[in-house]
């Protein structure tokens, strides 16, 4: 066991798509969790940098999940401040959510390193959830999934595996100083997935690709958030251009065992209903 456990961890987006799954395996294993967002008390709010420090108090390590996503240009001069702010009050312990082939995550990530923390890295693949609990799932609902992907392979991760090894190296010693890159077991490309999502849920599901423009504008429709659109923009317009078509052994590395097929992830989900439109 790791020697923060007796003290609270901090779990930054804890009401998120990691972090609301990472608090409930914490909790599990009967490690204290504090939930870092603005709706908790003590608040936390990336844009109030005064919420920082209690919601520090006391606690014994961090999960660092930046919203809306640690791609966002300033992104990592903002984690490395909150990093040596927290290690500056003593907390030993930061575990970071990063993402693949994205340059200002990288940049936060030697930051984080560089702070003197005992550290982690989870550098991770697309995530499956964003087809369910994020911004595909209008599109899905809607029986149309319009975006400027290539057709290039994406090992989607599920979110599942994610927290499961968050929870791994939060409570064993033996994962500081590691980078596990998490992935799935397959690349998939998005009209693919759209496929898989499509026969699970027993609808007619459909993937076109795009023009860029044409993609904002449908964003825009739905009333997406500015940040939300540029983050895509740049996630298909730079990072989903083939840098990360490949699968890599992190979730084995970390947990011992292989990471949920998208299959697995597609069926669970189409279980609980998510998918199904009320006509």
């Amino acid at each position: 066991m790791t020697s923060t456990t007796s003290k609270p961890v901090l779990i930054l987006g804890g009401t998120g798509k990691t972090g609301r799954r990472l608090a409930e395996r914490l909790e599990v294993k009967n490690i204290p969790v504090r939930i870092g967002s603005r709706s908790a008390r003590p608040a936390f709010d990336w844009t109030d940098k005064a919420s920082w420090a209690g919601a520090l108090e006391g606690v014994g390590a961090v999960y660092i999940s930046y919203y809306p996503d640690i791609a966002v240009p300033g992104a990592a001069e903002t984690v490395e401040e909150f990093a040596r702010l927290a290690v500056s009050r003593g907390v030993s312990r930061l575990v970071l959510l990063s993402g693949r082939g994205e340059p200002e995550a990288q940049r936060a990530e030697d930051m984080v390193k560089a702070t003197g923390a005992d550290w982690t890295i989870l550098r991770c693949a697309w995530f499956a959830q964003n087809f369910s609990e994020g911004a595909f799932l209008d599109g899905v609902l809607a029986g149309q999934i319009s975006i400027p992907a290539a057709e290039i392979g994406e090992p989607f991760v599920d979110v599942d595996d994610i927290a499961d090894v968050a929870a791994e190296v939060l409570s064993n010693d033996g994962h500081i100083g590691e980078l596990y890159e998490l992935t799935g077991p397959r690349l998939l490309t998005f009209r693919e997935a759209v496929a898989e999502i499509s026969k699970a849920a027993g609808r007619d599901v459909r993937f076109s690709r795009v023009s860029p423009e044409a993609f904002r504008a449908e964003l825009e429709a739905y009333e997406t958030p500015a940040d939300v659109i540029w983050l895509l923009d740049e996630l298909f317009g730079q990072v989903l251009d083939g840098r990360n078509e490949h699968v890599t052994d992190g979730v084995q590395r970390a947990l011992g065992r292989g990471p949920k097929d998208f299959s697995a992830y597609v069926r669970e989900t189409a279980a609980t209903g998510v998918w199904h439109v009320n006509l």
